[in-house]
């Protein structure tokens, strides 16, 4: 099928492929739009949780990089008209990124719940794996302990929520009751 299209009173033939190219350039264009509001919104509402200051923009970046990848399989379907190469990239990019990333996804992952949670803080003196130190850097894939006899110690995030943790001199927070009604 041949569209046309008239610039001045000349018609032009407009071929599929030149649609379809048509097609993908808006559709990431509004998408570059839509991740870029999306991740906006979801870095102020991070934000107002009172986070660290990288965790918001780690969020945001996650979100934006969320947002296109989904837009370019859209793109792709729509430019090949057939939603089975939208599905087939979705699956295939999922199963790629899940094995090749996997364990440093699960220490990027722990490391925004342990800033989060902030069970952990810097200055807390802890003991991890039978060492014993204080904490110098809470980053989102590992965290810095300076160890007793002065050795850094670098405990990647996702072995702190796996492995037991003692926090010495701080009592734990204090569950908050419901005013009385």
């Amino acid at each position: 099928m041949i569209f046309a299209a008239s610039i001045g009173g000349l018609e032009l033939p407009v071929s599929n492929e030149v649609l379809g190219v048509a097609v993908f350039v808006v559709v990431l264009i509004v998408t570059y739009v839509v991740a870029r509001v999306v991740a906006r919104f979801v870095g102020e509402k991070v934000r107002q949780q009172h986070v660290r200051t990288e965790l918001v923009v780690v969020t945001r970046r996650a979100v934006t990089a969320l947002v296109i990848v989904i837009g370019i399989f859209l793109a792709l379907g729509w430019a090949a008209q057939n939603a089975n190469v939208t599905l087939f990239g979705l699956l295939l990019a999922s199963v790629v990124a899940a094995l090749g990333v996997q364990q440093l996804l699960q220490d990027y992952v722990s490391g925004y719940y342990v800033l989060l949670e902030r069970h952990i803080r810097v200055g807390d003196r802890i003991t991890f794996d039978s060492k014993t130190g204080m904490v110098t850097d809470v980053r989102l894939r590992v965290t810095l302990i300076k160890g007793d006899e002065g050795d850094m110690i670098v405990v990647p995030n996702s072995e702190l929520f796996t492995k037991p943790v003692t926090v010495h001199g701080r009592q734990p927070p204090q569950a908050k009751t419901a005013p009385p009604t």
